[in-house]
């Protein structure tokens, strides 16, 4: 399938270009800067652009059968990339007629809020890291309302180290106890499944140590 990624060049964003094609699609890296993304590939595609300029979007868009976005704004505490950036993708999707569509969020986001601890929820999320979450939660508003085939992915906290306990996929809203971690390699993992797979289509789907 011809995929492109948005958001390539993040930490999550790389590891996916890097797992999509190994499972042999074609992949269109798009960002601000994808030269950043060292990787050399027949079947790999860079594109420049800006998430937020809706002309860069839906140029970037037509011609492929899958999407898939990791925007994120690094160590900012606020922006509307997730959400503006999301808004321009399914624009352009609909005015293309892509389905296909597959959104990182965040565990914690609407009905999984209870996942959470008192940490999570008080502090990160309550107080250092609200606007972010707030932008998580009307990305994915966005997304549900978009008419699309669409998979919205819940990833627990990053990490570059394997995790203590095995990853839980779909983690029920009421799960309790989580280690809320996730290798950066399992999630881009699973991104890479969801291109092919339908099993979560119309969901959104937890995944937590």
């Amino acid at each position: 399938m011809k995929v492109i990624i948005f958001g390539a060049t993040g930490s999550i964003g790389r590891l996916a270009v890097e797992e999509m094609l190994k499972a042999g699609h074609a992949v269109t890296a798009f960002a601000r800067h994808p030269e950043k993304l060292k990787l050399a590939h027949p079947d790999l595609k860079r594109v420049a652009g800006d998430a937020l300029k809706a002309e860069d979007v839906l140029e970037a868009v037509a011609g492929h059968d899958a999407v898939v976005i990791t925007l994120g704004a690094g160590t900012a505490r606020k922006g509307v990339i997730r959400s503006q950036g999301t808004l321009n993708v399914i624009r352009a999707m609909q005015a293309h007629g892509v389905r296909r569509l597959i959104c990182q969020s965040t565990l914690g986001a609407r009905e999984s809020w209870p996942n959470l601890n008192f940490w999570w929820k008080r502090v990160m999320f309550g107080a250092f890291l609200t606007e972010v979450f707030r932008d998580h939660e009307l990305q994915e508003q966005l997304v549900e309302a978009s008419g699309l085939d669409w998979t919205i992915v819940r990833p627990a906290a990053f990490t570059d180290r394997k995790t203590r306990r095995p990853v839980i996929e779909d983690v029920s809203p009421a799960a309790r106890g989580l280690d809320l971690k996730i290798a950066r390699a399992d999630l881009a993992r699973f991104l890479s499944r969801q291109v092919s797979e339908r099993t979560y289509l119309g969901r959104a789907v937890g995944l937590s140590s």
